[in-house]
C-alpha cells in the first residue's frame, strides 16, 4: 500500500505524462494557443487530486506550415501542477530542458 506522499506524486507524475501524449500533435496557432492552454488546464483540473494546473505554450516555438497552423510540441509545454492526496501533496512541472521535454517532481 502506497502512502499518501507517494499517491500524490504518483498523481502528478501520470496526469503530466497524460497531458503531454494527449495533446502533443493538436493544431496550434499563436492566435489559438491562449484558449488551448486553458482548455487544458479545465481537462486536466476535472481529475481527482488536482489542486491546481497553470500551463502555458510557448508560441515562439510554433512554425506554420502551408496552411498557416502549427502542431504543438512538447518543447512548446510549461506545466505546473499541484496535487493533494489527503494530507501529502506535490508539486511538479513539465517543461523544456535544452531539447528535451523534462518532467519533475519540484516539492
Amino acid at each position: 500500500m502506497s502512502t499518501e506522499r507517494e499517491q500524490a506524486i504518483f498523481e502528478a507524475g501520470i496526469k503530466l505524462g497524460a497531458l503531454y501524449h494527449q495533446w502533443v500533435g493538436t493544431p496550434i496557432s499563436p492566435g489559438t494557443s491562449p484558449g488551448l492552454e486553458k482548455a487544458i488546464e479545465k481537462s486536466v483540473g476535472l481529475q481527482p487530486f488536482v489542486k491546481q494546473i497553470h500551463v502555458s505554450l510557448d508560441t515562439g516555438r510554433m512554425c506554420p506550415n502551408t496552411f498557416g497552423y502549427s502542431e504543438l510540441q512538447g518543447l512548446m509545454f510549461r506545466v505546473e501542477i499541484a496535487t493533494r492526496v489527503g494530507q501529502a501533496s506535490c508539486r511538479a512541472r513539465l517543461r523544456p530542458e535544452g531539447e528535451y521535454p523534462l518532467m519533475e517532481i519540484v516539492e
